[in-house]
């Protein structure tokens, strides 16, 4: 979650004037539910979430609290699969690729006659 990202304490489906359900978020549940009922909405069905949540945790939560029946649950779907979709497109994919190996360094072949000429060179 970004630090700019809102959060919500309160989320659900309620139907508009027109018929269509949509997903719906506030922070005063009581205060959500006067504006949905002046805006002549009805089958209002909105939950207190546990913890404050973005759109995607509370879509999710509501999915785990049996919200998919109906429009309600195709609303509720609908909205989680679009969050998800942003959400996906947030991350970062990184690809690790192989790395060509340095080439080995040459190998000097020391023999025996270098080690007695360095020991007879080699002060004492």
């Amino acid at each position: 979650m970004s630090a700019t990202e809102k959060t919500f304490t309160v989320a659900g489906t309620a139907k508009n004037a027109d018929g269509t359900v949509k997903a719906r978020f506030a922070n005063d549940l009581v205060a959500r539910i006067k504006i949905l009922n002046k805006a002549k909405c009805t089958d209002i069905n909105l939950v207190e979430l546990p913890r404050a949540m973005t759109k995607l945790e509370a879509l999710q939560y509501l999915t785990e609290q049996g919200i998919t029946d109906g429009d309600a649950g195709y609303a509720v779907a609908n909205k989680l699969a679009e969050k998800a979709k942003l959400a996906k497109k947030g991350e970062v994919k990184v690809k690790a690729t192989k790395v060509a190996k340095a080439p080995a360094k040459a190998k000097s072949t020391v023999t025996a006659e270098d080690i007695l000429k360095a020991a007879e060179d080699a002060p004492m």
